[in-house]
């Protein structure tokens, strides 16, 4: 007679050894993964082992010094390791000295920071003490530093430089052709336009058609000249004609 052996008596149940043993060996090697994470990241954290130690500057420099650079710096309230450093944090710090105009931050292996900066161009004086770019915006750095440069002086209220540096671009290169250079360009409150020049005429232009009075002036100044008396202004404010006011001379 030939036994018969059913599928369910195949079975074999595990010993409780073994899988206790899996489990063990399991939480074993999670604690090893966990506890090597951990070293590698202390590792990467001390400031002993990866330290930010050298750091390279690049761009032409005209009035920002190296000193100015390191201080920015080394005024972030924690300065990371190479791994763990934040260069966007590095280039926000960079960017917030007045005279950068961009800046551009890399880190070399294993402990450089190379920056790149970019310096605003001065292109005129804003309101007597900040200065303006070569696109109009105001930047805050002392314009006593740039004292020896032959600057335009633009006076208007704030948030108005565009427009300001707009008008001198255009108004500048038809007065530089007849002779003249202006020295201060003044928007006022009431959005009316002055031009101070540098022989001391004051031009009074009001609020429109600024260029079709400059030209007014340009073509009557001849006449005026020949009076043989010191201009102080001339009010072109006019549809026709201008006034004019004459320097008096005080009496010895």
């Amino acid at each position: 007679m030939t036994d018969v052996v059913k599928k369910s008596d195949l079975f074999i149940t595990p010993s409780p050894t073994k899988h206790f043993g899996g489990i063990a060996f399991f939480i074993a090697v999670i604690v090893f993964i966990a506890w090597l994470l951990n070293a590698a990241l202390s590792w990467m954290t001390d400031t002993n082992r990866m330290p930010l130690s050298q750091l390279v500057i690049q761009g032409e420099l005209k009035h920002l010094t190296t000193d100015d650079v390191r201080q920015a710096i080394l005024q972030l309230d924690h300065l990371g390791t190479f791994m763990t450093q934040d260069i966007g944090e590095l280039q926000g710090a960079l960017e917030s000295l007045p005279w950068v105009a961009h800046a551009s931050v890399r880190k070399q292996w294993p402990e450089t920071v190379k920056v790149y900066l970019l310096e605003h161009q001065p292109a005129a004086i804003w309101n007597q003490s900040h200065l303006v770019n070569e696109h109009g915006d105001v930047f805050y750095a002392d314009a006593s530093q740039v004292a020896d440069l032959p600057l335009v002086k633009l006076v208007g209220p704030e948030g108005s430089s565009p427009r300001v540096f707009a008008a001198l671009n255009e108004m500048q290169p038809r007065l530089q052709l007849a002779g003249f250079e202006i020295d201060t360009l003044i928007l006022n409150e009431r959005r009316a336009w002055r031009v101070e020049l540098t022989n001391g005429i004051r031009l009074e232009i009001g609020r429109k058609m600024r260029m079709e009075r400059l030209e007014r002036f340009i073509n009557l100044f001849p006449e005026l000249e020949a009076q043989g008396k010191a201009i102080a202004y001339i009010d072109l404010r006019y549809d026709i004609g201008v006034a004019v006011g004459w320097k008096t001379v005080p009496e010895e």
